[in-house]
């Protein structure tokens, strides 16, 4: 039996908060998290939720909240949310012994977790209140090399829309230089360089002219806001250094080159952009990546459907492009997926991880 199997054998029967049968559940969850964060390379935030799993009973406001959750924890995806509350208040130093095992990457994380509940319960019970906004922009590689797919039939002038911007960095990807399996492409001037490791063919280089970009988020995350950034920067895990780089420089280059990103709902928003006139010679590409699993059936609805009629009206001169970087339904692999207009055609691309670190490309 694995590890953290063990401890899902152990540890998770006789609890009373919230009832035995969901804080089972609510462990299950953080040690599938820990599990999958062990495997994308992330050892100490695995280390960290199961630690999180075990001293669960010192922190009875968070476990009551996640307990009573309404609806799908997973897909909410709680653990992450728990991750990112601690290690915000890590980065805050206002616990040092949590401080001390994230400055070290290692230690005596279950005392220090456990101090940590005991000094902020209700306080991380609150945090987990706002959903993961990553705001990867390692994923932004996969986009790019998906718009250049989609986009080489059309010509290269593209109107990007983002449902669920965060804080609009996927917006600027024409700000970013990247090697995708050989094949530069993007700024190569950028301070950001992104390359993911790719498996499959390199993608052929297409140069694209974003003419304007804008999207729409529940919760945008204003890059000017220190106290936001924070909120982002927290929701990185703590030993992927390489990512905390790449979203600092991702904020500097948003803070010189502020996106555009509305408060809004995400099918209100969509529906109305895509209703709006397009210019002749430009392709409407709407973008979106790990964003699908928060919306629930009758927006993602409502969204199929104004893309199938916006794709009923798109031609030669006024084509459209839907690009997701989403999991597929049974949640085993995340698919890059490209529908194009007009025909209605649809590819897989890619499967690229969830943070875009690696990528096997069928083009």
């Amino acid at each position: 039996m694995s590890y953290i199997g063990k401890i899902v054998a152990d540890g998770l029967a006789g609890d009373t908060l919230g009832g035995a049968d969901a804080m089972a559940a609510v462990r299950a969850d953080l040690l599938r998290q820990a599990q999958a964060a062990s495997a994308l390379g992330s050892p100490f935030v695995c280390d960290v939720l199961v630690a999180v799993a075990r001293q669960l009973s010192h922190a009875p406001h968070l476990a009551l909240r996640l307990a009573t959750w309404p609806g799908d924890r997973a897909a909410a995806a709680l653990a992450l949310r728990v991750n990112g509350a601690l290690h915000a208040l890590a980065r805050s130093g206002t616990v040092p012994s949590l401080a001390a095992i994230y400055a070290q990457r290692g230690g005596d994380i279950d005392r220090a977790v456990a101090d940590a509940f005991a000094a902020a319960d209700a306080l991380l019970a609150r945090s987990i209140d706002h959903p993961t906004q990553t705001n990867e922009v390692g994923r932004s590689g996969a986009l790019y090399a998906g718009l250049m797919a989609a986009a080489a039939p059309f010509g290269h002038s593209i109107e990007l829309l983002e449902a669920g911007s965060s804080a609009g960095l996927n917006l600027n990807l024409a700000r970013y230089a990247y090697c995708l399996g050989g094949t530069a492409a993007g700024d190569p001037a950028s301070p950001l360089r992104i390359a993911p490791h790719w498996q499959g063919p390199a993608p052929a280089r297409v140069p694209l002219q974003i003419v304007s970009a804008r999207g729409v988020d529940l919760a945008p995350i204003d890059v000017a806001d220190p106290a936001a950034c924070e909120r982002l920067l927290g929701f990185v895990w703590a030993d992927r250094s390489d990512r905390m780089a790449q979203l600092q420089a991702a904020i500097g280059i948003a803070r010189l080159n502020p996106p555009v990103v509305e408060y809004g709902d995400a099918a209100d928003w969509i529906e109305a952009r895509l209703d709006a006139p397009q210019t002749a010679g430009t392709t409407r590409a709407l973008i979106h990546s790990m964003v699908r699993q928060y919306l629930d059936i009758a927006t993602r609805l409502r969204i199929t459907r104004a893309l199938e009629r916006a794709g009923a009206r798109a031609d030669a001169r006024r084509p459209l492009i839907h690009l997701a970087y989403e999991w597929d339904v049974a949640r085993r692999n995340v698919e890059l997926v490209v529908t194009t207009w007009p025909g209605g055609e649809t590819r897989l691309l890619a499967h690229p991880d969830p943070y875009g670190d690696r990528v096997h490309w069928f083009g």
